[in-house]
């Protein structure tokens, strides 16, 4: 009877290590992930401020105003403005 009581002691002991051990993995794990999230929140930031930059690169006074100081382009008046339509560039009727 004592083998056999040993015998279950040192499956309890076993048993206990284990739950111990996949408790420490989960929690590392768990750990890691709460890691990751915040990570993928701050660049969620960044990707929201890289498109308000952008689009504030892109306005179209911003284009307009380079165009005309540096570039000195200016909008031509609207006698010289022809408008093509994309079957006419197709060579389609």
């Amino acid at each position: 009877m004592t083998k056999f009581n040993l015998a279950l002691v040192l499956v309890l002991v076993a048993c206990s290590l284990g739950v111990v051990t996949a408790q420490h993995k989960a929690r590392k794990i768990f750990i890691e992930l709460q890691q990751e999230q915040e990570s993928a929140k701050k660049m969620e930031v960044e990707w929201g401020q890289l498109q308000l930059e952008q689009s504030t690169w892109a306005m179209h006074a911003r284009i307009e105003k380079i165009a005309t100081a540096y570039l000195q382009m200016q909008v031509p008046d609207t006698s010289r403005i022809q408008v093509v339509h994309p079957a006419a560039r197709a060579g389609l009727p």
